[in-house]
């Protein structure tokens, strides 16, 4: 299906050639067909002889409605520019082709309707000049009268060949359906409709909307349900437990995850303004209408200040309206999640970096480098690709050469560390983190390399040692225990070799000594030894066996008999016995 949006002046007929075209009325309310004007969007479909569709969303053209125009022109991939022959270039005509000419159409065609009343030659060739100088370019055009039939074929052979010329529409993207209208269907509940510009959607896909999840209960396209329906298309979703009084015109339905709500953007002007630009705007993208404080940073580059919300990309199209000027502007969206602008002249250094930033992976390589560090989801859900040399380390993106660059500072930030702390293997995670700035802790893992570890919690050198007294004082107790696995030293004993709380601590973080209990430290491999002895004492044996077996003091057996316990090296019995595992 092919999507086409009309404009033009009020009351040149319009409506009248969408139904000569489709056979269907687009206006919807008895008011607009009572007044002979479209005051909201109407829809209306046909099939052109090709066999391909095309819905049309017909607009209204008086002024006091262009709010509804621009909810139905937004999501459009071309349009139809309607102006009559009795009447001619007018104002409206003017201002949908600068609203078409703002948000970058560069497909449509050009239809003078009312060729039965007037000569049509003159108005053809006046407003196909005009149109050069905009974005629409040299737009073909045709002399129709939606009375007499003349010229329609001509037309429809026109549609055909600016339909096929279309850009294909991405459907792989992401979903973000603009909602153009809300409403209740009896039996069936909420229905919303848009035009879907990208993607594809289908029964039972969950969308966000706001802050919340809905899920599509059924969808119609064209006025029949279908199982899927794929970009670009008319379609109705009906949603599930979602209230038509919680939805209004320009919200968004989208994939989850997939954009980033934002209130604060930049964006370049299409266009340098010619005039002071106004301190506020109204902002239109899709069929959302959102207020906007103006900041200009430099040239054509220009922060916004959302009053509310918005799903933005980078690459988006918006459209800034003055209401008090009747002036409109285009701008791209640059950047969905900017700096904050402190120091003199960062406005101004701003405007120049995004001014010279290209666009596509250029842009998102250049993008990356100015944050460093990055959520994969968050980076891609600004509208980025993820540059090909990119470092990626779980959920997070770094800048290219960055790991390298913050791997060769850890070595320097454990060695001041244990320079501090020379009982201490190395700094917790956390500190390694705040030194190089990261967001997380879990990226400290991917900087840590040989001879550096990570080790229960910490980032250690592996080839570190104890200072010479307190290597000393533990060589001599192991020396000790190698000759009595079991002769733990008591306390005083420890303290008297120098050996306090936190230089047994080093002993153990070290992996020379084995914390059994307070006061009683043990050689590594106690365990096997312990087991060893264990196994020629008849099973199941109690504590005193255990001791005897050992060859130590209740001071090292009762404490030793539980960490085994821990251990998984033996197992309690009811009756307070053990065994061994």
């Amino acid at each position: 299906m092919d999507v086409i949006a009309t404009a033009g002046h009020v009351d040149h007929g319009k409506s009248a050639l969408v139904r000569a075209l489709t056979g269907m009325e687009p206006d919807r309310w008895t008011e607009e067909r009572r007044r002979g004007l479209t005051i909201d969007l109407g829809f209306a479909w046909t099939t052109l002889a090709s066999g391909r569709t095309v819905a049309v969303v017909d607009v209204p053209g008086h002024e006091r409605f262009i709010g509804n125009m621009l909810a139905g022109v937004g999501p459009a991939p071309a349009a139809l520019l309607v102006v009559a022959a009795d009447d001619g270039w007018s104002a409206q005509t003017a201002e949908h082709v600068a609203v078409l000419d703002a948000l970058g159409v560069r497909h449509a065609l050009l239809a003078v309707t009312k060729a039965d009343l007037a000569d049509p030659r003159p108005v053809l060739a006046d407003v196909r000049d005009r149109l050069a100088g905009t974005s629409l370019g040299n737009v073909p055009g045709f002399a129709v009268s939606a009375v007499t039939g003349a010229g329609l074929s001509e037309l429809t052979d026109g549609l055909e060949t600016l339909l096929a010329r279309l850009p294909a529409a991405d459907r792989q993207a992401p979903v973000r359906l603009w909602v153009d209208r809300a409403f209740t269907i009896k039996g069936a509940g909420t229905v919303v409709t848009g035009t879907l510009a990208a993607g594809s959607v289908s029964a039972e896909d969950r969308l966000t909307l706001g802050e919340r999840e809905v899920v599509v209960r059924g969808v119609q396209s064209l006025g029949r349900t279908v199982e899927r329906a794929t970009a670009t298309a008319r379609v109705a979703l009906n949603l599930r437990g979602t209230a038509v009084e919680e939805l209004s015109r320009g919200d968004a339905l989208l994939t989850p995850g997939a954009f980033r709500s934002t209130t604060e953007l930049d964006v370049t002007l299409a266009a340098a303004p010619d005039d002071r630009l106004p301190a506020e705007v109204v902002v239109h993208i899709g069929s959302a209408t959102v207020g906007a404080r103006v900041r200009l940073l430099d040239g054509a580059v220009v922060r916004l200040r959302l009053g509310a919300p918005l799903p933005l990309r980078v690459g988006d199209r918006l459209l800034l309206r003055d209401p008090g000027a009747r002036r409109v502007l285009g701008a791209d969206v640059r950047d969905v999640d900017p700096p904050e602008l402190r120091r003199r002249g960062a406005a101004r250094q701003r405007a120049a970096e995004l001014s010279a930033r290209p666009e596509g992976a250029e842009g998102a390589a250049a993008d990356l480098a100015a944050r460093s560090i990055v959520r994969t989801a968050d980076f891609t859900a600004m509208g980025w690709p993820v540059p090909a040399d990119a470092d990626e380390h779980g959920p997070w993106l770094l800048a290219p050469g960055l790991t390298d660059a913050l791997a060769a500072r850890v070595p320097d930030v454990v060695a001041r560390y244990r320079k501090l702390r020379p009982l201490e293997p190395g700094p917790p995670v956390e500190v390694v983190r705040r030194a190089l700035e990261l967001p997380a802790a879990d990226l400290v893992a991917a900087l840590v390399r040989t001879p550096l570890a990570l080790r229960d919690g910490r980032v250690v050198d592996e080839a570190a040692v104890l200072p010479a007294p307190v290597q000393a004082a533990v060589d001599a107790v192991r020396a000790r225990l190698a000759a009595d696995p079991f002769a733990a030293p008591e306390a005083p004993e420890l303290v008297a070799a120098g050996l306090g709380a936190r230089e047994l601590a080093a002993a153990v973080r070290s992996g020379q000594l084995v914390r059994i209990a307070d006061g009683v430290y043990l050689a590594p491999g106690i365990a096997d030894v312990a087991r060893g002895r264990l196994a020629a004492v008849p099973q199941p044996f109690t504590l005193s066996q255990a001791r005897q077996a050992w060859g130590t003091s209740r001071r090292v057996a009762v404490p030793l008999m539980e960490w085994l316990d821990a251990q998984g090296v033996t197992a309690r019995l009811p009756d307070n016995t053990r065994r061994l595992r």
